[in-house]
């Protein structure tokens, strides 16, 4: 019987073990985060980086800016009304994440954690022409604030939620609350969550629609001044080649007089 007992602890204290060292793992892979947000020139982007087993697996670029309604009191004190509180994310803000073969999330806190934003991304393959290709996409973003700040939310009526959006694509954060949409602005964003192949460097970029646009409205006047600048060169060619052809060639006189009289 004792040694039963003996053989049947052992297992359990060895299940234990594994489990600690699971978790401890587990805990130290998300751990390997950084905030590097200081080698940015502007002051208002951060730049975040996850790593797993000494490997960068997730680099983050980006500003961004959260537009939240919250209810104050009226002067009477009987009315609500709403004001909106301008939040954004700081400068040496805490980070977590991990990172997965189709799964990552960053996670990012700030004011003692008064705020979160959490993004997932996952990863999709898909058969083209071409053969497998695999893209990935931000799935969901999620930020939670505590009105209970005093900083942002000055005499907020209630304190606490939490606003969640699966849209792929989107800044609006929609709530329980249709009329309290949270807006979330993300500007200078450089994101890849999966895939990297050296440390603190991102791949080649793939860039959005709107910014090839404004590329295109910015290089398009200077595109259209040498196409016009070359159409006068050509023209002004052409002419001197049509002015000197001509200047060769006999000169048919216009008086009359200057005939000679046949017969």
């Amino acid at each position: 019987m004792d040694l039963r007992r003996r053989a049947l602890l052992g297992v359990d204290g060895l299940r234990v073990l594994l489990m600690l060292f699971h978790t401890v793992t587990r805990i130290m892979a998300e751990q390997e985060v950084e905030n590097l947000s200081g080698l940015s020139t502007n002051p208002e982007k951060d730049i975040f980086v996850v790593r797993e087993n000494g490997t960068t697996c997730l680099m983050a670029e980006f500003a961004a800016k959260f537009i939240v309604p919250y209810d104050v009191w009226a002067s009477n004190y009987v009315d609500l009304i709403t004001e909106q509180a301008d939040i954004s994310l700081t400068r040496g803000a805490e980070v977590k994440g991990h990172c997965g073969h189709d799964e990552s999330e960053l996670q990012v806190f700030w004011v003692d954690r008064a705020y979160a934003l959490k993004m997932l991304f996952l990863k999709e393959s898909h058969n083209t022409s071409q053969g497998p290709e695999a893209t990935w996409k931000l799935s969901k973003v999620q930020f939670v604030y505590d009105s209970s700040e005093k900083t942002h939310f000055k005499d907020a009526v209630s304190a606490g939620k939490s606003y969640e959006c699966q849209a792929q694509q989107t800044i609006s954060l929609a709530s329980s609350d249709p009329q309290k949409t949270v807006t979330m602005i993300l500007s200078a964003v450089h994101i890849q969550p999966f895939d990297i192949i050296s440390d603190f460097v991102f791949s080649e970029e793939h860039k959005c629609p709107v910014d090839e646009r404004e590329q295109l409205e910015e290089t398009l006047p200077l595109i259209l001044g040498l196409i016009l600048g070359l159409v006068i060169v050509v023209t002004l060619v052409i002419y001197h080649i049509h002015h000197k052809m001509t200047a060769n060639q006999v000169q048919i006189p216009r008086d009359r007089s200057q005939y000679k009289h046949m017969g």
